[in-house]
């Protein structure tokens, strides 16, 4: 029984997020660690009990509640792997593998912008200009609309959804202008 515990406490303490308004019924706990999820605590606090019976009802109630809460969303649990697959991808591309975190997902918790800080621009050979963002994000105008001030390394760039899968740039509080995800 004691490999079950510990795979169990391993499985659960894979990269975890969890809904804000994750309420699925599990033992109670003494204390939360500051951003941990409520079902993640529940299931190391069963740790604690000494006396076998208790202890395994414990961990039988604190990984049901952990299971019903990842299938209904509330809780993502990703493994290092699926970790780096997801920072490799960000806002401005189509991330079907991203579908895991759309479980139940609120309106509210949808991205639609980002302010990023310019590391530096450039025109590229057909004269529009390319962002490069400090996260290393690259950005690039597709219309040609010009600037008043040129963009520059510091420059704040906001970047939101248009229709259709668009995506528009706004330069230090300038008129926008339509650009598209680089790299």
């Amino acid at each position: 029984m004691t490999g079950f515990f510990r795979a169990a406490s391993l499985a659960a303490v894979a990269c975890l997020t969890a809904g804000a308004g994750a309420s699925v019924a599990a033992p109670k706990t003494v204390a939360i660690e500051p951003g941990r999820a409520a079902v993640l605590q529940a299931l190391t606090d069963c740790r604690k009990l000494t006396e076998s019976a208790p202890r395994l009802a414990c961990f039988d109630k604190a990984t049901e509640a952990l299971d019903v809460a990842e299938s209904q969303g509330d809780v993502v649990v990703m493994d290092r792997e699926q970790v780096k697959a997801v920072k490799r991808q960000a806002f401005g591309f189509n991330l079907p593998t991203l579908h895991i975190f759309d479980r139940n997902n609120k309106p509210e918790e949808r991205i639609d912008h980002l302010v990023l800080d310019l590391d530096g621009a450039h025109r590229n050979g057909e004269g529009r200009w390319v962002f490069v963002a400090t996260d290393g994000a690259v950005w690039r105008q597709t219309d040609s609309t010009e600037f008043g001030d040129e963009p520059h390394k510091g420059s704040k760039l906001l970047v939101k959804n248009g229709v259709l899968g668009s995506f528009f740039c706004k330069l230090d509080g300038q008129p926008q202008v339509r650009c598209q995800r680089v790299s």
